[in-house]
């Protein structure tokens, strides 16, 4: 079936009800919430937006075949459970919702993957993971997401990181890969760094010896704010940058990540879609995911 018709789901997998008795490999949830963000709002339509652009890279019968690397994605269940049921105006009762949802998909799936959603999601889902020792999160982000307070508030989609090692003692670092910009906060920078987390900027990428700082035989939630792209090819996020990373250069994080951990979970926030008339920023996004699956569970 082609891209522009049929009922959009997640790869065109097939839609599964939360009752029964079902396993999968992959378990796609959306989460549509937004209200924490500090710019432009829309990225409560991102999961929607994910789904239809992903129908382009639904799963042929022979799988796909990534000729570079030599691997092959095929015979792997994938389900889309729908979203989280959100409450757009009580952040802590959305939050509640969304762990107790993250939860139940990972009883059922080897990896689970969320797409919301401003960044305060992270928080509530790593909350999720509060029985898996010595996680580790890398952060795909132009900006720290570290920060105590803003305005008054401490849950937003500049601290859901803060928060969560507030709550998570199994939660023992972080690696932030992509930072950068004008708008630090200062203490939050100097938080994170006492911490032990390992800051990447931007321009560190250009050094041979940056992955060193990527953790190693780990079980490693993977994070990735759609900022951390250049905005000339992802238009669509509440607070673009200049000067972010390539598509390849992404794709080329994940696979590192992936080939020396166990990823756990992934994230994927921050696309506000009718930013980008064009879909291009959510067919990117749909690619993106795809390349995760490739560097998972390829052969």
């Amino acid at each position: 079936m082609l891209p522009f018709a049929g009922v959009a789901t997640f790869l065109r997998a097939p839609h599964q009800p939360w009752d029964g008795a079902w396993k999968a490999d992959v378990g796609f949830l959306g989460i549509p919430f937004d209200i924490t963000g500090g710019f432009r709002p829309g990225a409560r339509f991102a999961s929607r937006a994910v789904r239809e652009a992903s129908l382009r890279y639904a799963l042929p019968p022979e799988g796909y075949y990534h000729p570079r690397w030599g691997t092959r994605l095929d015979r792997l269940h994938v389900v889309d459970v729908g979203d989280v049921d959100i409450p757009t105006l009580n952040h802590e009762l959305a939050f509640h919702r969304i762990t107790r949802a993250a939860r139940a998909l990972r009883w059922r799936v080897y990896l689970p993957i969320f797409v919301g959603g401003d960044h305060s999601i992270t928080y509530p889902l790593l909350m999720a993971f509060d029985d898996v020792s010595d996680l580790h999160v890398v952060q795909v982000d132009a900006h720290l997401d570290f920060t105590d307070e803003r305005n008054g508030t401490r849950f937003s989609n500049s601290s859901p990181f803060r928060r969560a090692v507030e709550a998570l003692p199994s939660l023992k670092h972080i690696t932030t890969v992509g930072l950068r910009g004008v708008r630090f906060d200062r203490e939050a920078v100097e938080a994170a760094r006492a911490r032990g987390h390992h800051l990447i900027f931007r321009e560190d990428l250009a050094s041979p010896d940056w992955t060193e700082a990527l953790p190693r035989e780990k079980r490693v939630y993977l994070s990735f704010d759609v900022d951390a792209l250049d905005p000339s090819i992802l238009p669509a996020t509440s607070s673009p940058e200049p000067d972010g990373l390539t598509f390849a250069e992404a794709a080329e994080i994940v696979r590192l990540v992936a080939q020396d951990n166990q990823v756990v979970g992934v994230d994927v926030v921050e696309l506000t879609p009718h930013l980008d008339p064009s879909g291009n920023s959510a067919l990117l996004v749909a690619r993106l995911l795809v390349e995760i699956l490739l560097a998972v569970f390829g052969s």
